[in-house]
């Protein structure tokens, strides 16, 4: 798999650009603040002329012939989107998480030691050393299927959605040492 983010997810759409942007209206231009589908990285993306984008529309931002999307204006920071980005992120994150639960079921079965003390299990909020070595106990007995065989094989984790979701949000402020979801 490529590292460039092939589609996003809008998560609000200006179709004047920024209010706080001082700029003649006719010299103001549209902007779009995504999520990377694959990546969970924040995009800024400026949209076709004419193009009118809705929140939780997936957009192609690949490489080919884009329908949609003019270009990428880059990635933006957790604090730059407006309070409907801020809003949507996390609706957005958890359906991205449950609609591609083997990416994070993968990670529960195969995730390993970061060095002598720690464990990429550890990073996870709410996990520490008593469920973390729970769950290599129980997942050495047999591979996790899906959210719902977490749930009902490790005790005190009942939403490891939710987990993950946390996770997902403290990497994107982009303070965190180790990023095991979003790509760097």
């Amino acid at each position: 798999m490529t590292n460039k983010e092939e589609f996003a997810i809008i998560l609000d759409f200006l179709p004047h650009g920024y209010p706080f942007d001082k700029r003649p209206l006719h010299k103001k231009t549209p902007i779009a603040q995504a999520i990377g589908k694959h990546t969970l990285i924040l995009l800024e993306l400026v949209p076709k002329k004419d193009i009118f984008l809705q929140p939780y529309e997936e957009v192609y931002i690949g490489e080919g012939k884009r329908d949609k999307v003019h270009h990428i204006l880059g990635r933006i920071h957790p604090s730059k989107l407006t309070e409907t980005g801020r809003a949507e992120l996390s609706f957005v994150i958890n359906d991205l998480i449950l609609k591609d639960q083997t990416q994070f079921i993968e990670f529960f079965n195969k995730a390993g030691p970061i060095n002598t003390r720690r464990h990429q299990l550890e990073l996870l909020p709410g996990i520490g050393k008593k469920h973390m070595l729970e769950i290599l106990d129980i997942r050495n007995q047999a591979p996790f299927k899906d959210f719902a065989d977490i749930k009902a094989r490790v005790k005190l984790i009942p939403n490891p959605e939710k987990i993950i979701a946390k996770r997902i949000l403290l990497e994107l402020e982009g303070n965190e040492k180790y990023y095991l979801f979003v790509k760097n």
